[in-house]
């Protein structure tokens, strides 16, 4: 386990700072760059396990091998401050760096900006990765400009480029299916609208809309406890508090990621409420933070950072010759802590 005394000494500044940035207290005074570190720490310190060691020894001077590798774009779908107040794509783009390393490939990084950037990045790059869900227009451009495109944490409706990403929709069947068996009834949710090309729409983001099926077809489904809202820093806090004022709250409130769990755990301190006692919380990700809750959370862990090291894998057999698209679903595992009972 990762601990804020680790992560403090490796950036050199104190364990309280560290609780607050991976806490994300906007009443901290930080530079951004000193943040990003604390929090880019916590990811790097997680993620040195002896499986990443050794594979990242075994690929060690194994460029000579990868036809085709040279310096890759990696176009992000964040805006480099919004990546900073989410972790998990901060794995994702930390497994394809950390890849890309071992193999002394440059990598060059593009993140979201107004406009479209400078297709000349692109088309001077051997090959692209582009993290998190891109619109219609994006996709086009980053297809136009760019030799090969491998995709990361999101697939295309059109199967045209390489893709890996984890079974969300599967990842909340399976989370409600164990709350439900541990004695959950009244499970609430909280989550956002999901922007298709820039246009907001309601209850189909993939976590929402399993939701809403597992609890219709298990006769649960109780339409005030499923709510969303325009993804903020406060969305997590302002939709629990509102649940849990109900007449009827939750018993359980399931976030759609770790931040909005953070939210979760802020309201019910307001409130008054203990963790599981009076409200238990889950939800996804599994970001280093959530160990170091009061009281730790459970959650889905996806593995960012594998997203990210397949992505790499996935251009890198595009270089040796392969023509056949292919789509790689990672799995998730539920991991359980003190914040469910």
């Amino acid at each position: 386990m990762v601990t804020i005394k680790e992560i403090a000494n490796a950036v050199g500044v104190s364990s309280a700072t560290v609780s607050r940035v991976l806490n994300y207290d906007a009443t901290l005074s930080i530079s951004a760059s000193k943040r990003q570190a604390v929090i880019e720490t916590a990811e790097a310190l997680n993620y040195a396990t002896p499986r990443s060691r050794n594979r990242a020894n075994g690929l060690n001077g194994a460029q000579a091998l990868v036809p085709g590798a040279g310096r890759i774009a990696l176009v992000h779908f964040l805006r480099p401050p919004q990546e900073l107040t989410d972790p998990y794509y901060i794995g994702v783009r930390l497994g394809i760096e950390n890849r890309c390393r071992a193999l002394q490939i440059d990598v060059v990084k593009v993140y979201h900006a107004d406009s479209l950037p400078d297709a000349t990045l692109l088309r001077e790059a051997s090959g692209v990765i582009a993290i998190g869900r891109h619109t219609d227009e994006e996709v086009e451009w980053l297809r136009e400009h760019s030799r090969t495109v491998v995709f990361a944490d999101f697939s295309p409706q059109l199967d045209l480029e390489d893709s890996v990403e984890s079974n969300i929709q599967l990842a909340i069947r399976k989370l409600l299916t164990a709350l439900h068996e541990r004695g959950y009834r009244r499970i609430g949710f909280v989550g956002w609208l999901e922007h298709i090309n820039q246009v907001p729409h309601l209850f189909t983001e993939r976590r929402c809309r399993a939701y809403i099926e597992w609890m219709t077809q298990a006769g649960l489904f109780d339409p005030d406890l499923c709510v969303t809202e325009h993804l903020t820093p406060d969305s997590g806090y302002t939709l629990s508090k509102a649940l849990m004022q109900l007449a009827r709250p939750p018993e359980i409130i399931v976030a759609c990621n770790d931040n909005m769990a953070i939210g979760a755990y802020r309201a019910m301190l307001e409130l008054g409420l203990k963790i599981p006692d009076d409200v238990a919380i889950a939800s996804f990700n599994d970001i280093p933070v959530a160990q170091l809750l009061n009281p730790p959370l459970s959650t889905v862990r996806i593995p960012a950072e594998l997203i990210g090291e397949t992505a790499v894998d996935l251009l890198l057999e595009r270089f040796a010759g392969r023509d056949i698209v292919k789509t790689v679903i990672l799995s998730t595992d539920i991991v359980w802590r003190e914040s469910t009972r």
